[in-house]
């Protein structure tokens, strides 16, 4: 009966479909909200299921040149990682799985959809997705370093790596009041993650058509676009749960997640693309500086 009752977790809930269809809705969401943010009407509620279903049902064809074995298994590693990081993050009160460490295992999972979308960019000839993956990659070497030392804040405070013991011995404590650097450096850089505006140099469609997925245009699209999606609600639970004092209820899961679903919204609408060099250069040089100095301020205030 436990295996069964496992075996359902892991397939059903609060793993596997259930997180694809909440990545779905918040997918859905933040287009709609910046739709009506720019005066446009948007998507309606079933679009992005819709297109799922399309990519999926299309024929994928391995372009010249590229290497069959990975143009196919990238996009499934990609899906593997997001779903395989939800585990660890509660979704519904309670993290599915944990152990000790846990949070270093997530943001390496989440890194996954990155390091995948570079390496599929990279594995054919066009110019395009090898300069969509030049990009990926150097993004990815922006913002990880920030958005990791931003998450290991709440842990350090917790003293513990495990996701929901930090947030059992914060005690619904919202730790973005007392670490507001960490919280946007954290937010910001999901977006960074994303490849969401004003990141989405990776991708610019005025510039690069697709980027690194542009010989892409079947299922491999969809998994990637649905690891992504998924992506999105396990890194906004992650920082709903460090920083904004846990989740205790579905509602308040909700009304969380959802008001930081809106703040993104709002940033993508604001801001215009950023040059891969403005990303870099003070994404990197700032963002990681002031992570390190709000680590200094707390370990002092600790010891004082």
């Amino acid at each position: 009966m436990s295996t069964l009752l496992g075996a359902m977790a892991l397939a059903v809930f609060p793993g596997g479909l259930f997180v694809i269809a909440m990545g779905l809705a918040y997918e859905w969401a933040d287009r709609k909200l910046v739709a009506r943010l720019q005066n446009r009407i948007g998507p309606r509620w079933f679009q992005t299921a819709a297109d799922l279903v399309k990519l999926l049902s299309k024929e994928e064809i391995v372009p010249e040149g590229a290497d069959a074995r990975l143009f196919l298994g990238l996009p499934v590693a990609a899906m593997a990682g997001a779903l395989t990081a939800a585990l660890y993050v509660p979704l519904v009160g309670t993290p599915a799985l944990s152990f000790p460490g846990d949070l270093i295992v997530a943001v390496t999972l989440l890194g996954l959809l990155t390091l995948c979308t570079g390496l599929a960019g990279t594995n054919t000839l066009n110019r395009f997705s090898l300069q969509g993956a030049t990009r990926t990659l150097t993004l990815l070497f922006s913002y990880e370093a920030p958005f990791l030392l931003a998450l290991l804040g709440p842990a350090i405070v917790a003293g513990s790596w495990e996701i929901g013991e930090i947030t059992a011995r914060l005690g619904g404590r919202w730790v973005a009041f007392a670490q507001p650097v960490g919280f946007v450096l954290a937010l910001v850089g999901l977006m960074g993650k994303l490849e969401l505006p004003p990141f989405d140099a990776p991708e610019a469609e005025t510039e690069i058509v697709a980027g690194a997925l542009t010989e892409y245009g079947g299922r491999g699209l969809g998994l990637f676009r649905l690891a992504k999606s998924v992506e999105l609600v396990v890194g906004l639970t992650l920082i709903a749960a460090l920083y904004l004092g846990g989740i205790g209820s579905p509602m308040a899961y909700l009304a969380k997640t959802g008001g930081l679903l809106v703040a993104m919204a709002i940033l993508q609408s604001l801001f215009a693309r950023l040059r891969i060099d403005q990303i870099v250069g003070a994404w990197w040089r700032y963002g990681a500086v002031l992570a390190l100095g709000q680590w200094l301020v707390m370990i002092t205030w600790a010891h004082r």
